[in-house]
């Protein structure tokens, strides 16, 4: 299939019409080409989000808006077969993954957003003197989002959905290897009655398409979803032109188990919270900290449950573990278990590339190390796949002061059957997500993102409208 960009509610080819391969991690080939954009189609995205926020969009009520919102959640679920398919085949996720969790979660989004757009507003403030003093809570006008490729549907709703509640046009930058579900999305806008220019879709290499709408002075806001070394320099990248910026970053969450927890809960949440989604989670629960008194019998029952985790054709609707994204990736990985194996941890499950039985894709054994220890660079660096690193801790203060020895904070777990602990430990710990006996939980209504190099501002919740608002201060003069 060719995909072209889409800007102004039209498709059209990238203006130097170049395109660049889309390719299946599952069976290595080239499934789609896209347009590579070019300084020129950026522009032209920017001009159009511009005038449809001046225009149309900008005119319309707020009800009116969270009503296309809707329709827009209403009619991906109507295509949620589809475009499940689309997000697996261009991800390498299992169909199971995309069409009954990732395609719900961002319809339920959508309309959660919609709910609010009509509920934004702002305030009038008591002040000294006879003055009628409020405030209005207005959009900030052109949002690029920049989208990694290990939930591309998902991570767009989470950008586009309140941006568009209050009142924004949006830039939509899929990853290079997963734009289909983006594209997918700007299409169903359109066919709802979303105005030209609100949703487009700007396709191609992050470094240089990426760069472009960072460094744009005709986009008020960024918000990005990444890696820390590329929110860093989206950063300084926007730092000319003054945007605001929210950036959800890198992890190393870990998921302590205490003697005292529902062992076989925590188990089960072990396994999940690095498995799931091929360890491809900004939240995954790649260092599973462990009660050393239970520490030898929790992990080999640990590294028993990822031995039976095969990796298996991704359209499969049995299939639980999938292909990881790309070639790329999977070196990455596996470069990472070289330098545990080097550096003294014990491997204890998996640690190789896999077959399904087709001699193609990228599949790897769920991989589990013991013998850890916090200085490890499998104990500090994001892996961003399906390996986990265990290491003991002897006490409640230990386990606390490993969790959060680290540049990271995005996410962490606590298990335990006594609540105090469980509450005492979830104040000290530096991330701005603790599930306590349960891991990998959302909801749109709940925010998320990080602390300390995980990156700033939330994602979801009420709180997400912040980020996509500015205040105005009007003062009145009442006078006589």
């Amino acid at each position: 299939m060719r995909k072209q960009l889409f800007i102004n509610g039209e498709w059209r080819d990238a203006a130097g019409g170049q395109t660049i391969p889309v390719v299946n991690p599952a069976t290595e080939d080239v499934i789609a080409e896209v347009a590579s954009a070019e300084q020129a189609d950026v522009d032209a995205a920017v001009a159009a989000a511009r005038a449809a926020f001046d225009g149309p969009w900008g005119k319309l009520s707020a009800r009116d808006r969270g009503q296309l919102i809707w329709k827009l959640g209403e009619r991906l679920m109507e295509r949620a077969d589809e475009i499940a398919r689309l997000e697996t085949i261009h991800n390498g996720k299992p169909i199971f993954e995309s069409r009954h969790i990732e395609v719900p979660a961002a319809a339920e989004c959508f309309q959660y957003f919609a709910g609010w757009a009509d509920k934004i507003h702002g305030e009038t403030v008591p002040v000294k003197g006879n003055y009628l003093t409020y405030t209005l809570r207005e959009p900030l006008g052109v949002v690029a989002a920049i989208v990694p490729w290990n939930f591309p549907l998902l991570l767009t709703a989470w950008k586009v959905a309140p941006a568009l509640a209050c009142g924004n046009t949006i830039i939509i930058k899929p990853a290079s290897q997963t734009p289909l579900t983006a594209l997918a999305l700007a299409e169903i806008g359109h066919e709802v009655g979303i105005p030209a220019g609100v949703i487009n879709v700007i396709t191609g290499p992050g470094s240089k398409v990426g760069q472009m709408l960072v460094e744009h002075p005709g986009i008020d806001k960024i918000a990005f979803t990444g890696d820390t070394s590329t929110g860093k320099g989206i950063m300084k990248g926007a730092a000319d032109t003054l945007k605001r910026i929210t950036l959800e970053l890198g992890g190393k969450s870990p998921n302590i188990v205490f003697a005292d927890a529902d062992l076989d809960a925590a188990l089960r949440g072990a396994t999940t919270g690095i498995f799931y989604g091929k360890g491809e989670v900004c939240a995954a629960g790649s260092r599973l900290l462990v009660d050393k008194a239970i520490k030898n019998e929790f992990i080999d029952k640990v590294a028993a449950r990822a031995r039976k985790m095969a990796p298996g054709d991704p359209l499969d609707p049995k299939t639980r573990l999938g292909a990881i994204s790309s070639k790329k990736q999977l070196e990455n990985d596996l470069r990472y278990i070289e330098i545990a194996k080097s550096e003294g941890a014990t491997l204890v499950a998996g640690g190789s590339r896999a077959d399904i039985g087709t001699g193609k894709g990228y599949f790897l054994q769920p991989t589990v190390f013991d013998g850890v220890t916090p200085a490890m660079t499998i104990a500090r660096e994001e892996i961003f796949g399906p390996v986990l690193a265990a290491i003991e801790f002897g006490d409640v203060d230990e386990a606390i002061a490993r969790a959060n020895d680290s540049s990271y904070g995005l996410a962490a777990a606590v298990w335990t059957r006594d609540i105090k602990k469980a509450h005492y430990v979830a104040r000290k710990l530096q991330a701005g997500t603790v599930w306590i006996n349960t891991y990998n939980v959302y909801d749109t209504a709940a925010p998320f993102g990080g602390y300390k190099q995980s990156g700033f501002g939330r994602e979801m919740s009420m709180h997400a409208l912040e980020h996509y608002t500015q205040v105005k201060s009007v003062w009145v003069d009442l006078n006589q």
